[in-house]
């Protein structure tokens, strides 16, 4: 029998800009996610994306970087079906999800938070390329999500996350050789903890530390009071910078 883990006394907080003042609130360990029948990108569209990536980008392994979706969206009939999709996956769970989306590329993704610039918002994403042997792995929680065409989550942008190659322990360069292409596209849209379908599917809880939210002016992520980033190759906190 493994023991049953017990709240922090001092947990994870989040303190965010909500309108023009910052706010703090938990860090949700819920991720949701599932796949959706999505139409492979057509070959014309998947040629663009490789032209963009090796002429206009500099992609290295462990980045994310933004894609031109007007551009994608030119030479992609299946767009709005995909949108859809992951339109109707997302209003099982209440959420509705706006008409402003990016479409984003990684070569794995070093391990990294987002509450630095995002910690008001939960990430959906739409991924879109064939499995290449990839996970989202979110080391804090234990769980991996396998990346192929139609997989879709939705998580706390303030949850370490990374995309590393299936089996290993971390994200390290060595497993990203140049002579193997691994690319994921997907989309991606912005969701509003504080609102209300997004707050209890996540089991997101505000107000929880008011007094330090009042002295600061600045985004960020705190455990035990300390200021936090997280380890690129592992995804374990440790002190910022």
């Amino acid at each position: 029998m493994h023991p049953i883990p017990q709240p922090s006394p001092v947990p994870l907080i989040s303190y965010f800009w909500s309108d023009d003042a910052i706010r703090s609130r938990s860090v949700s360990d819920v991720v949701l996610s599932g796949t959706v029948e999505i139409p492979e990108p057509p070959a014309r569209l998947r040629a663009d994306w490789e032209r963009e990536i090796a002429s206009n980008m500099t992609l290295e392994p462990g980045d994310v970087e933004p894609m031109s979706l007007p551009r994608a969206r030119m030479r992609w009939p299946d767009y709005p079906d995909c949108v859809q999709a992951v339109s109707d996956w997302a209003s099982r769970f209440g959420m509705p999800l706006s008409n402003d989306i990016a479409l984003m590329a990684c070569h794995g993704a070093r391990y990294h938070h987002d509450g630095e610039q995002y910690g008001g918002l939960a990430f959906c994403n739409l991924f879109l390329s064939e499995d290449k042997g990839l996970d989202v792995h979110f080391p804090a929680l234990d769980l991996r999500i396998p990346l192929r065409r139609g997989t879709v989550m939705i998580f706390d942008t303030c949850q370490p996350h990374g995309v590393i190659r299936r089996g290993s322990h971390g994200f390290d360069l060595a497993d990203f050789p140049a002579d193997h292409d691994w690319t994921q596209l997907f989309l991606s849209w912005e969701l509003p903890v504080e609102s209300a379908p997004v707050e209890q599917a996540l089991h997101v809880k505000f107000d929880i530390d008011p007094a330090t939210a009042a002295t600061l002016h600045a985004e960020q992520v705190r455990r035990h009071g300390e200021r936090v980033n997280v380890r690129h190759d592992s995804g374990q906190w440790r002190p910022a910078d």
